[in-house]
């Protein structure tokens, strides 16, 4: 099937910066949406950034103008850039992407396995 794998989470300070990425790998004949999801402790999941196939962009307002979201079509990755870090941007990060897979033809939505990121004050 179809495996995506994330890394670059860790510990920084506020105002720092970290890079995530989601490497999809597996059965892929293509992808359409690629997205970043958070879900900080205690709290329910949201959804923080969204790039479709054709190249628009969509965040949560708490991230507008911090983050950015991008992908390598070739290595079927996609990236997110985040900046000017904040203690409440403390949470696991999952990526997560609609893919059609080869056989049979079919669309799918997968999830990664998660990164913790942690921002200290």
């Amino acid at each position: 099937q179809v495996q995506l794998v994330e890394s670059g989470g860790g510990l920084v300070q506020a105002g720092g910066s970290l890079r995530l990425s989601c490497a999809a790998s597996g059965n892929i004949f293509s992808i359409e949406s690629m997205r970043w999801y958070r879900q900080p402790p205690g709290k329910q999941r949201e959804l923080v950034a969204t790039l479709t196939s054709g190249g628009s962009t969509n965040y949560v307002n708490s991230v507008k103008g911090r983050f950015t979201i991008s992908r390598d079509n070739a290595k079927n990755t996609v990236y997110l850039q985040m900046n000017s870090l904040k203690p409440e941007d403390t949470a696991v990060y999952y990526c997560n992407a609609d893919v059609w897979v080869v056989a049979p033809r079919r669309l799918n939505n997968y999830w990664g396995q998660g990164a913790q990121v942690t921002v200290s004050s």
